[in-house]
């Protein structure tokens, strides 16, 4: 096993270390794994909270700060944050205008969200929940009852996390929470598998020459598997799934993802072949971002994520952002 760690035990206190050494603008409690805005809480803001499992990033720790998360909840590699986490974030952030949590669709952490709300309510905290289920490639998975959550988490958390720093109201912000993750679909490709710290080897197989269509950021299986694909037949693939799903009338924001091991030569190269499948089918792109956003470990591959905006939500999206993983503006 060739890892930048110690011990498997504590890679996910020792990245918590190492990035609190990083961003002096965040709290970062490493005992009680809660990453927070150092200027929390600010007088009369809505709270955006969230969190998942390590081996992601930089979701969703990287995308605390102003415009975006209030605070993060990491849990260990690829497993579910505690609701005990969930309630001590949402107590250090909450101003009394009310938290939002942002959840992805998978079980073990619309579990322990429904519960933190229970617990975060129990003291006084008005708590509001959007669940985020993007992915077009399976209908249920290993972890989830229905789509799972993945690239459109990062535009919900930025478009809400705007119109929070605004100052709109806790019901307002849900809602325009919701209506980005209506409004967006993703579709990933894996390469090759990801390896865990703990299981120290490849977590599915894959075999040499071969390509998973539909792959979830956990390494569950898409839709099939196929020998090895041009770039331009990837993108063919990934952004028909995703027109299937959803046709575009207004403008998309556009997401090119790493899955963690794509270099950015690749990625931007998969971006202009994305972006001619989309001109081809008559879809307006407003921006892109292409980089590593919500990765799967050192997994090879990628993901599509395509967001439909209006006039606000655009405005949302161009507004000031300053996070370790995401910043402009400012």
């Amino acid at each position: 096993m060739r890892m930048l760690i110690n011990v498997p035990e504590t890679v996910v206190a020792d990245a918590l270390r190492g990035m609190a050494a990083a961003h002096p603008d965040l709290t970062v409690d490493v005992e009680n794994r809660v990453i927070v805005r150092r200027d929390a809480p600010v007088a009369g803001k809505v709270a955006l909270v969230s969190g998942g499992g390590s081996g992601h990033e930089p979701l969703h720790g990287g995308f605390v700060g102003p415009g975006m998360l209030s605070a993060a909840c990491p849990g260990e590699v690829f497993t579910s944050p505690v609701p005990d986490q969930m309630v001590r974030a949402a107590a250090a952030v909450d101003s009394g205008a009310g938290v939002l949590f942002v959840v992805k669709n998978y079980t073990g952490d619309v579990l322990n969200f429904d519960m933190a709300a229970e617990l975060a309510e129990d003291e006084g905290i008005q708590i509001a929940k959007v669940l985020v289920d993007d992915d077009v490639a399976v209908t249920d998975s290993l972890y989830t009852a229905g789509r799972r959550g993945t690239g459109a988490t990062l535009f919900v958390e930025k478009i809400a996390g705007a119109a929070a720093e605004e100052g709109q109201p806790l019901d307002r912000v849900a809602t325009l929470a919701r209506q980005v993750n209506e409004s967006s679909r993703s579709f990933g490709v894996a390469l090759s598998a990801c390896t865990t710290p703990a299981k120290g080897s490849p977590t599915f197989d894959l075999p040499a020459g071969e390509l998973e269509l539909g792959v979830g950021i956990h390494g569950e299986p898409g839709r099939e598997r196929r020998p090895m694909m041009t770039s331009g037949e990837i993108a063919e693939f990934a952004v028909s799934a995703i027109l299937d799903d959803i046709t575009p009338r207004n403008p998309v924001l556009v997401l090119v993802n790493g899955m963690g091991a794509t270099p950015l030569l690749e990625l931007y190269g998969f971006n202009a072949e994305v972006q001619r499948v989309l001109a081809q089918r008559g879809v307006v792109v407003a921006h892109t971002l292409v980089g590593n956003y919500v990765t799967s470990l050192d997994m090879a591959g990628a993901s599509v994520t395509l967001c439909e905006v209006d006039e606000e939500r655009l405005r949302l999206w161009n507004a000031p952002v300053k996070t370790a993983g995401l910043r402009w503006g400012v």
